[in-house]
C-alpha cells in the first residue's frame, strides 16, 4: 500500500501526506498547526503516529506551521541545510534532535520508504522535489515548478502518481494586481513583459 493525499495546496498553505502500513509522512506544513491536525483527523491518523515531515523549500506556505507542528508532536523534520538556514524562525522551534539533513540527489530512507530529493527551479535557497519509493511503487512530487526541466522529466518516470505542481499562468500574472518586482519573481528566469 502506497498512499497519497493532498491536505492543502495553493499560494494559501500546502500540505501533503504520504502513507504505508509502515510508515506516515508530512510534506510541508504551510498551514497553521491546527489546520494539519484537523485535515489528518478527517483521514482518521494521529498525528503521534507520523514519523516525520519532509521540506521541499521556505516559504511561509510550505513551512508556515511547521516548527509548531514537528514542536507539538516531536517529529522529525528532514530538510537540506540550504533551506534550513534560510528559515530561522521554524528552525528556532524545531528540537536538535528532530533536524535531520539531506542532500539534495542523495537517496535517503524514514521507515520502508525511499525517498529521493530532486531540484527543482524555484526562487528559494535549495528547493527540492521528492520521488518516493515503497517496493516497486513509485510517486513524485514537484511543487512551485517555474519551467520544466530534463531532470526534473526523468525523476518523474514510471511514477504511479505525480504531484506536479506549476508557478503560474503567464496571462493571469499579467493581468493580476500584483506589484512588478512579485511579478518578475514569480515569472523567473525568462522574465515576461508586464507593460
Amino acid at each position: 500500500m502506497l498512499n497519497f493525499c493532498s491536505l492543502y495546496s495553493g499560494s494559501s498553505g500546502n500540505s501533503l501526506f504520504v502513507e504505508t502500513d509502515n510508515t506516515k509522512l508530512l510534506i510541508d506544513a504551510g498551514v497553521s498547526s491546527k489546520k494539519i491536525e484537523k485535515a489528518l483527523s478527517d483521514l482518521n491518523v494521529d498525528p503521534n503516529t507520523l514519523d516525520g515531515i519532509l521540506v521541499t523549500h521556505e516559504h511561509s506556505d510550505h513551512v508556515q506551521g511547521l516548527g509548531t507542528f514537528s514542536k507539538k508532536f516531536d517529529l522529525p523534520v528532514f530538510v537540506n541545510q540550504e533551506t534550513l538556514d534560510a528559515m530561522p524562525k521554524q528552525r528556532d522551534k524545531i528540537a536538535d534532535k528532530n533536524i535531520k539533513k539531506f542532500k539534495v540527489a542523495e537517496k535517503f530512507s524514514i521507515g520502508d520508504l525511499d525517498i529521493n530529493p530532486f531540484s527543482i527551479p524555484h526562487d528559494a535557497a535549495n528547493p527540492c522535489g521528492f520521488t518516493i519509493f515503497n517496493d516497486d511503487k513509485k510517486i513524485s512530487i514537484a511543487t512551485d515548478i517555474g519551467h520544466m526541466t530534463n531532470d526534473i522529466l526523468k525523476n518523474l518516470e514510471e511514477s504511479l502518481f505525480v504531484m506536479l505542481e506549476s508557478n503560474y499562468d503567464p496571462e493571469v500574472l499579467k493581468c493580476s494586481s500584483y506589484p512588478f518586482s512579485l511579478k518578475s519573481r514569480i515569472a523567473g528566469p525568462s522574465r515576461t513583459s508586464f507593460k
